[in-house]
């Protein structure tokens, strides 16, 4: 790290660090150190003196030209100690295993779920009757969608959060999720949520306490007198969600001023430029990881900052708030990561990860990539996009996804499309067209978000199975159409479980669920075409996975299989993922390697057989006769490898 931008010199930097915490230390002490057991007392402050060098490197540099920095510097010490103090012994045994395992992200153990709690099981106390379809299914990580407190009709999917410390009423209480968290760690199932940390809605209490003239709680937010900020801000602005909310501010009468409001007009920009928000939200994190969560998924990243005359997106302060909150959490709760959400250009997505900043990171240039290739049949841009991007820092990974609860947005950079002889716009516009249904010959059948039709520029939903076809072919009744339907299902899944990172499956995806039609019935839901692809789990449908006749059936236990293979195969456990160029354009591979143990693995995205030259994969180190370790089968390639329509082969060196 570096305060280049500060011009502050490093050794006067750490000078006052140590002075700082000198004299800040004794203050703690006589505050806390009779609350706590003695030797639990001394593992945080050798905590607090590992990490407080990074934490007031970062705080000087966001609010050091403050006149009363020290003074919230003290009471930012005191927040985190007082929330550490309050954290049950059960997490603090968990931040002593997590200690000496700081890395336990990265096994090849870890496969993650993500799903609504209503729609999958009704509420937090009946999900916990539902832990044993996760554990059969080889879940360690659950991401719950948000299930705070949110205002009724808009809400943005829960994205408009009305309190971190009160679950929706609908869903439960806090000691239900408390509870479903400590039974879920029981299981060995990591409990993920996320922490929507860039605005709050306007029915929050901070919110509601600015609109009654509170001028504490008004700096909580950015709030004008007039259009002269704004007007300023906005001219190097773009629009997020043009057609819903022109511009980036809010008028509000009863208060006579401005609210920044990025994404909707009900959701509330917070002002990080405060440091007394910056100490309420360290709060806010740190009572989420004393229910026990193990993964904050850190919402709109990218907007966290604001500063004239730019996008106001990815701005460097916006990592040092990053890289603060890291530092608190490691402090006080080092049990618990950080994941990015950072839909950006893929440049950008890479900056944010880091063990000081976000160890986990999505990885959306892979998802729009993977649906690229599906509909071109050519894995060129794909693999071009991979071999230069996939490399991270050590100690962090991807979270790896074939869809999410949003839409698939073509993220992907214009100089790889370029490179695979596309032109970027007419290549956009041709994926929207092919996953809405409106391209000649197309599978898919999704449904554009946000479509602007000046540009074309849109965004597709859908549930997996509609958009690789499933819905199609049962709606004709195609056998042929319906295999290859399943076949593109496991693909899809086979390369996201097999490639480095953390599999992330969407709840629902495992068992063939199609578009839900149905949505356009709820006025708070029609128009948005994303609830095409969020339907109630259908556990009707979840009893054929073990008919292996059934398409459910044939889907559920093929993603089952692959989940097996990558839990149970030493090649996926840290290891490493080196790209290759498979000499079919239809073919996209790697290798899985760690130390001794090694797989390759091919994937054709295409619906015709493919062969790959035998001698050129003997060049990559493999042998005339090999394993597939999915299929189950002994290949024998003399000549050249024969492929069948969307194969995925997981490839072992034989005898």
């Amino acid at each position: 790290m570096n305060n280049t931008i500060r011009n502050v010199d490093p050794l006067w930097l750490q000078k006052e660090s140590a002075t700082t915490l000198a004299r800040l230390l004794p203050r703690l002490e006589a505050g806390f150190q009779e609350q706590v057991d003695s030797a639990e007392w001394e593992g945080y402050v050798e905590r607090l003196r590992r990490h407080f060098p990074s934490l007031f490197e970062r705080l000087y540099a966001l609010y050091g030209e403050k006149y009363d920095f020290f003074y919230h510097l003290e009471n930012i010490l005191k927040s985190t100690t007082r929330m550490w103090s309050q954290r049950p012994g059960e997490l603090r045994a968990l931040d002593a295993m997590r200690e000496v395992d700081r890395e336990w992200y990265l096994s090849n153990r870890m496969v993650g779920a993500m799903c609504y709690v209503d729609l999958f099981a009704g509420d937090l106390q009946k999900l916990r009757a539902r832990i044993p379809y996760l554990t059969e299914l080889g879940i360690t990580y659950l991401h719950l969608m948000p299930l705070f407190k949110m205002p009724e009709g808009d809400n943005d999917g829960g994205y408009a959060i009305s309190s971190y410390r009160e679950v929706h009423a609908q869903l439960g209480t806090m000691d239900d999720l408390q509870s479903l968290a400590t039974e879920l760690r029981h299981h060995g199932i990591s409990l993920v949520l996320d922490f929507i940390l860039n605005h709050t809605s306007d029915e929050h209490d901070w919110a509601k306490a600015a609109l009654d003239g509170n001028p504490d709680y008004q700096a909580y937010y950015r709030m004008y007198p007039d259009r002269a900020l704004p007007d300023a801000y906005e001219r190097s602005m773009g629009e997020i969600f043009p057609e819903d909310h022109p511009g980036a501010f809010t008028y509000h009468n009863r208060m006579k001023k401005w609210v920044w409001t990025t994404f909707n007009n009900y959701q509330w920009d917070l002002n990080y430029e405060n440091p007394a928000l910056f100490n309420q939200m360290l709060e806010e994190m740190l009572f989420l990881a004393n229910q026990g969560v193990e993964v904050l998924r850190l919402d709109a990243l990218a907007f966290l900052w604001k500063q004239l005359g730019t996008d106001c997106q990815n701005l460097p302060e916006a990592h040092w708030v990053i890289q603060a909150f890291n530092a608190i959490a490691s402090i006080a709760a080092p049990a618990m990561v950080f994941k990015s959400e950072a839909i950006v250009h893929p440049d950008e997505v890479k900056k944010y990860i880091g063990v000081d900043e976000c160890p986990l990171s999505y990885h959306p240039q892979l998802m729009a990539l993977l649906w690229e290739a599906l509909a071109t049949r050519d894995v060129r841009v794909l693999y071009n996009a991979m071999k230069d991007d996939f490399n991270i820092p050590a100690g962090c990974t991807w979270v790896n996804y074939v869809r999410s609860h949003d839409d698939i947005g073509w993220a992907f950079s214009d100089e790889d499309v370029i490179a695979a002889a596309f032109d970027p716009g007419e290549h956009r516009r041709f994926l929207t067209d092919f996953y809405t249904g409106r391209y000649p010959g197309s599978f898919a059948r999704g449904a554009p978000f946000q479509e602007n039709k000046q540009t074309g520029d849109a965004r597709i939903s859908g549930t997996c199975a509609s958009l690789c076809g499933l819905e199609k072919a049962l709606a004709e009744k195609d056998e042929v159409e319906i295999e290859l339907a399943v076949q593109r299902i496991l693909l899809l899944h086979g390369v996201v479980i097999t490639l480095g990172g953390i599999p992330l499956l969407y709840i629902g995806d495992e068992i063939g669920t199609l578009n839900n039609q149905e949505y356009e019935q709820d006025s708070a839901k029609v128009g948005d075409t994303r609830w095409l692809h969020r339907a109630e789990f259908d556990w009707e449908l979840a009893e054929k996975r073990g008919d292996s006749q059934s398409v459910t059936g044939r889907i559920y236990q093929g993603i089952l299989r692959l989940i097996q293979l990558r839990q149970q195969n030493p090649a996926f456990n840290n290891a490493e993922t080196e790209f290759t160029d498979s000499g079919n354009k239809h073919v996209f591979s790697f290798f899985r390697s760690n130390n001794q143990y090694s797989v390759f693995i091919l994937a054709n995205f295409s619906e015709h057989e493919q062969k790959l030259e035998a001698r050129r994969l003997r060049m990559l180190g493999l042998r005339k006769t090999m394993v597939d370790l999915f299929g189950g089968h002994t290949i024998t390639a003399t000549r050249e490898l024969v492929m069948a329509p969307y194969q995925i082969l997981v490839l072992s060196r034989g005898a």
